[in-house]
């Protein structure tokens, strides 16, 4: 998965063959298809090696916020990395683009469970789930086409992340006030 993800970041979703990362192993092509059965299967396990790393580390850094030790500019940045230079967000949509899309379900099953685990009362709690998806759409939407949006508009190119910022001190304040 490392040699996957690393492919998928130098070139792109499109370079994640079984032939590629064969040859970045040292492995034959047949060893990989074996495995994984076909460059879609390696696509399906490459998005949740990613999620399960991404929302590992963004639980994490939940914890870390929610305790007052990091800045919701942190968290947001962080969120914004993983789907730009993490490769997330070309995989994912490439995939979308390919056909592939029962490929996303693992994506979206590991930030289910990283919402239901990291919220108060679970799956019942919907401002986590509401602010999960917009987090998630802003920062898929940013990788694919922030630079050339917010160059158009006008606007820095760091304005998703602002904006996203923004949204997390507002629900964290709301939570606090809650709480």
């Amino acid at each position: 998965m490392e040699a996957a993800q690393q492919l998928l970041i130098e070139t792109g979703p499109q370079s994640v063959t079984l032939k590629a990362v064969a040859g970045r192993i040292g492995r034959t092509h047949a060893n990989l298809l074996h495995h994984f059965g076909s460059a879609s299967g390696l696509q399906r396990d490459l998005a949740e090696y990613l999620a399960k790393d991404i929302c590992r580390t963004i639980g994490e850094a939940v914890t870390r916020l929610q305790g007052g030790e990091m800045a919701p500019r942190q968290l947001a940045d962080l969120i914004f990395d993983s789907f730009d230079e993490g490769g997330a967000g070309a995989l994912a949509s490439w995939m979308l683009l390919s056909g592939n899309e029962d490929a996303l379900d693992p994506i979206v099953d590991t930030i289910h469970k990283l919402v239901d685990d990291i919220a108060v009362d679970g799956h019942a709690d919907h401002h986590l789930h509401e602010i999960t998806l917009e987090m998630v759409l802003l920062a898929l939407g940013d990788a694919l086409m922030g630079g050339p949006l917010t160059g158009s508009l006008g606007l820095p190119r760091e304005s998703g992340r602002m904006i996203a910022e923004r949204r997390i001190a507002q629900s964290l304040a709301d939570s606090e006030d809650k709480g």
